[in-house]
């Protein structure tokens, strides 16, 4: 089974998505499950998590009602405030009990000035909810900022599983930039329950012809550093369509792992994601 762990969908009519600027071209617009459905397809991709766009519970419940209608969507990681404990801790309880498709959270911590966002106390208090209940959270590490802080919520939240999105966007022209993002991704690593995607690194390389092998010096690097048995594959549709299509993303990515074994490739590709956000697929 392949399962594409990052994906978004947004309805400029229904919820409010302030990032979203005219000057993201293509993708200032609505997009909907009608529109990914014949991608999946036409790549043999059977289920997809869809990833929150906006720090909100109105694009949490659109989320919820758009996998409510799509078989093929296999849960969603959603948004609760995470700068209200008890008001969280409430939501959460009411996923559980109501909402089985809410896996896990996200917050825009990229797009908040603190660049210490995630770390402090009040946060750390939310988190410990999602440790106990055994949801996932999904970190947008976007390095330098935020990577750095995987080690100390490893530190103070042992037992939360943990994904960082889209690699921390590597910083792939910048050699030395590479450098220092190996060293934060070595320490990411260290514990166990974190996880990282291949997902969103053809708009992290900075060129619109790209190509696979311009992806596989950050995959081979988070290889090393996680095994097959951590990664997750994601497409970051429709942001990926900034510097390409579904189809190349994907296929790009098969490229950069066709050397592992078929069973750690499988990992990569459906495995792993089933585990790690409990998706309860066989």
């Amino acid at each position: 089974m392949i399962i594409d762990t990052h994906q978004h969908f947004w309805n400029l009519d229904k919820v409010a998505y302030p990032w979203l600027v005219p000057e993201y071209g293509p993708i200032y617009r609505t997009f909907e499950a009608p529109e990914l459905e014949p991608q999946l397809r036409a790549v043999g991709v059977d289920k997809t998590v869809i990833v929150q766009s906006m720090d909100s519970y109105e694009d949490t419940d659109y989320m919820l009602d758009t996998a409510a209608h799509f078989n093929w969507v296999a849960g969603i990681v959603g948004w609760v405030p995470l700068l209200r404990p008890e008001e969280a801790a409430r939501k959460l309880e009411h996923h559980r009990s109501h909402t089985p498709l809410f896996k896990g959270m996200r917050h825009l911590i990229h797009t908040e000035a603190d660049p210490d966002w995630v770390i402090q106390d009040t946060v750390i208090e939310s988190l410990k909810r999602f440790e106990q209940m055994g949801y996932t959270f999904d970190v947008v590490a976007v390095f330098p900022n935020h990577l750095k802080h995987i080690p100390t919520l490893s530190e103070r939240l042992p037992d939360l599983r943990i994904v960082i999105d889209h690699l921390a966007k590597p910083p792939y022209p910048d050699p030395a930039g590479m450098t220092a993002w190996r060293e934060q991704m070595a320490a990411a690593a260290q514990n166990p329950n974190v996880y990282a995607k291949i997902s969103g690194l053809n708009t992290a390389v900075g060129k619109p012809d790209w190509s696979a092998s311009d992806l596989q010096p950050a995959i081979d690097f988070a290889l090393e550093q996680f095994g097959p048995q951590r990664l997750i594959f994601g497409s970051d549709w429709p942001v990926a369509i900034l510097a390409g299509d579904y189809a190349g993303v994907f296929r790009a990515t098969q490229t950069c792992i066709s050397h592992l074994s078929a069973a750690e490739q499988a990992a990569i590709m459906g495995g792993n994601a089933n585990r790690f956000y409990n998706l309860g697929l066989s």
